[in-house]
């Protein structure tokens, strides 16, 4: 049973085989609120990586699957199968399986960008899934508690107008060529299986998704200029970013793989008329918030000044014990749970849609265009 007494959701996963990192992340996530059982996977698209990974999670062998179509026919088809799939695939394998399981009435948690392609985007976003399934994506950075905070911040107009949005996201593990057999790398960097987008997509994606989440702002244009620095790689590396938000605020955003020094450097700043707030993921229990004229207030994660529901409904553990990357995750997956057993009204606005995933597709594609146009404003409504 689930903490709070409610039955487990019978969750599958496709891709997230032996070796891969962010299969790993959901599981784990899937965990730490008791939602969820692990009980089918199509784990890997070679069927002895498969087989081998079904077996080391100890799924029964009945529910080892060696394709996501197979998965997806089997287990609508059975009395006790699957509710959920979680999708831990590369981007361009993320639309055939959301397509297979929500047309097969299961719901979908999948990991971001939304696809490979805008096109696939929009043909996932045109599907009447069965039986109302749902959909999630894995924006996870919208499940810190303080994220949360400062979205309530800005909804209540504690910092006025919004003017400038300032958001970050600088690594280094692809300062230089990878080897050859480093599986994360081959795929993020190969067009056929990332799309159009490297870092952009990466890591782009969720700086672009935590500014519109915390601001509600919505994109006009960009304007972008994206480079390779490592020589013969075919996507972008370094991502520099102007935006345009209706209204008239301005936004910058940049993202990199070759910032040498930087790890996971995720960052955000917005500031408008009466204040500003300034958060870091690598340091995300805390959160500056500056009302102008006055002295800086240091708001902690489960403190005194975190009073609203969105910020307090996933606060594990006390203030002053640091919750992170993967308590963020389980967030969504708490949350989604809840939705799928129809008591999901809370936490309408606060998880990540197929929406949000065909406008972060739009965002990489409106970059795209404007980089190869030598920073032309392209307006995201025209992608």
């Amino acid at each position: 049973m689930a903490e709070n007494g409610a039955k487990r959701i019978r969750l599958g996963m496709v891709g997230g085989g032996t070796g891969a990192f962010i299969g790993y992340v959901h599981r784990v996530a899937a965990r730490i609120d008791g939602d969820y059982d692990l009980v089918a996977g199509a784990l890997s698209s070679r069927p002895d990586v498969a087989l081998e990974s079904g077996r080391n999670l100890g799924l029964a062998e009945d529910r080892i699957y060696t394709s996501y179509e197979e998965m997806a026919r089997a287990e609508a088809a059975r009395p006790d199968g699957i509710q959920a799939v979680s999708i831990v695939t590369p981007n361009h394998m993320h639309y055939g399986p959301a397509k297979a399981f929500l047309e097969a009435g299961i719901n979908v948690i999948c990991d971001k960008p939304i696809t490979s392609t805008i096109e696939d985007a929009r043909k996932l976003a045109a599907i009447k899934p069965k039986n109302g399934a749902k959909f999630l994506l894995t924006h996870n950075y919208t499940g810190f508690p303080l994220i949360r905070q400062a979205k309530e911040l800005v909804e209540s107009g504690a910092l006025g107008k919004i003017r400038v949005v300032q958001v970050e996201y600088p690594q280094d593990w692809l300062a230089v060529e990878a080897d050859a057999d480093n599986k994360q790398a081959s795929w993020r960097t190969d067009p056929a299986r990332s799309g159009a987008g490297g870092a952009i997509g990466d890591i782009g994606t969720h700086a672009y998704n935590l500014a519109r989440f915390v601001t509600g702002l919505k994109t006009d244009s960009v304007s972008a200029d994206l480079t390779s620095f490592v020589p013969g790689r075919q996507l972008d590396d370094n991502v520099n970013i102007l935006l345009r938000f209706e209204g008239g605020a301005k936004g910058m955003l940049w993202a990199s793989q070759v910032a040498v020094g930087c790890e996971n450097g995720l960052q955000l700043r917005v500031y408008g008329e009466k204040g500003g707030i300034e958060w870091r993921q690598d340091n995300p229990n805390y959160m500056w918030f500056t009302e102008f004229g006055k002295p800086k207030q240091l708001l902690t994660r489960g403190g005194a000044i975190s009073g609203n529901a969105a910020s307090t409904m996933n606060v594990r553990i006390p203030s002053g014990h640091p919750e992170g990357y993967l308590e963020a995750f389980a967030t969504l997956y708490s949350q989604f749970a809840e939705v799928i057993r129809g008591n999901g009204a809370a936490y309408e606005g606060l998880l990540p849609t197929l929406e949000d995933g065909v406008e972060g597709m739009q965002f990489i594609v409106a970059s795209v265009q404007s980089s190869q146009n030598d920073g032309k404003w392209t307006k995201l409504s025209e992608v």
